[in-house]
């Protein structure tokens, strides 16, 4: 329940007795509620902990269901607070009870620059003539979650839009795990924690046509290290290079056994863990 919302969400909204549509309504707010409140308790600041969705002022005493009206809470602030009026329960912390107004009336700026760019990037794509399909993140995690999948990325990517399949077939797959890297920085030499250089200046980015971060393969024939190595390299201005394999690192594989598989584009590329599925009810 890590930063997510208990089961118990808003009534009418995500009870299992309600419509899909309904439902879906419910996971909306409720992800809407967690970009909000950054995943936290509106009152103590608590993270990584189960947030319930809290009524700022309790429908016994008039409140609504509308999202101007809902924050989070931990169960611990939710029973304290109970039915009470917000002001007398934050009657000894009127900055806080100030902060907790003022966000609940306030958009959420961030996500509508997200939505913003979103729609004008879909537009921009709908001209390549190609079929495009795009969702909100509460309708991803309400079709992952209807499938009783677990929350991954690559599964994300295959439960955006409508047109989600109820069975998907992704046992024995093994996603592709793309990390950014960066392509380095342009300080000339390292430094220690107070600022002074610790190392000489850096050489040349690239030797013998080969950069940090290539991914190459070297095909030694001579020497005590032959063999087949498959890795990203490590160049040195000697021209004998350090290759990371999955087995390990390997140094001293001068450059004219190499040859460039993949250029350094600033990403890291592995292969996951094979799916293994877990429920009967998905296709296989």
């Amino acid at each position: 329940m890590k930063g997510q919302l208990s089961s118990t969400v808003l009534r009418g909204l995500g009870g299992s007795n309600t419509s899909p549509a309904t439902r879906l309504q419910g996971y909306e707010i409720r992800q809407y509620l967690l970009d909000k409140w950054d995943r936290a308790c509106s009152y103590c600041g608590s993270k990584e902990v189960a947030l319930r969705v809290e009524h700022i002022q309790a429908r016994t005493n008039g409140g609504t269901d509308q999202v101007s009206n809902l924050c989070l809470a931990c169960d611990a602030c939710n029973k304290a607070k109970g039915t009470q009026d917000i002001r007398v329960f934050l009657t000894d912390k009127p900055d806080l009870l100030a902060r907790v107004l003022a966000q609940a009336k306030a958009p959420l700026k961030d996500a509508t620059a997200v939505n913003t760019t979103r729609w004008a990037l879909y537009e921009r794509l709908l001209t390549l003539g190609v079929p495009i399909e795009c969702g909100s993140g509460g309708l991803t995690k309400f079709n992952r979650t209807g499938r009783a999948l677990p929350k991954e990325h690559w599964l994300d990517a295959v439960c955006v839009g409508k047109s989600t399949p109820e069975q998907l077939k992704i046992s024995g797959i093994t996603p592709l795990l793309i990390r950014a890297t960066g392509h380095g920085n342009r300080q000339k030499c390292n430094v220690n924690k107070i600022g002074f250089p610790c190392s000489k200046p850096k050489g040349a980015k690239k030797v013998k046509g080969f950069q940090t971060g290539d991914i190459v393969r070297a095909c030694v024939t001579t020497g005590s290290k032959q063999g087949i190595y498959v890795g990203r390299v490590l160049v040195r201005t000697s021209d004998s290079f350090d290759i990371r394999t999955r087995a390990g690192r390997v140094q001293g594989i001068n450059h004219r056994f190499c040859t460039p598989v993949h250029r350094c584009d600033g990403y890291s590329y592995q292969n996951g863990v094979p799916y293994a599925q877990k429920n009967p009810t998905q296709a296989t």
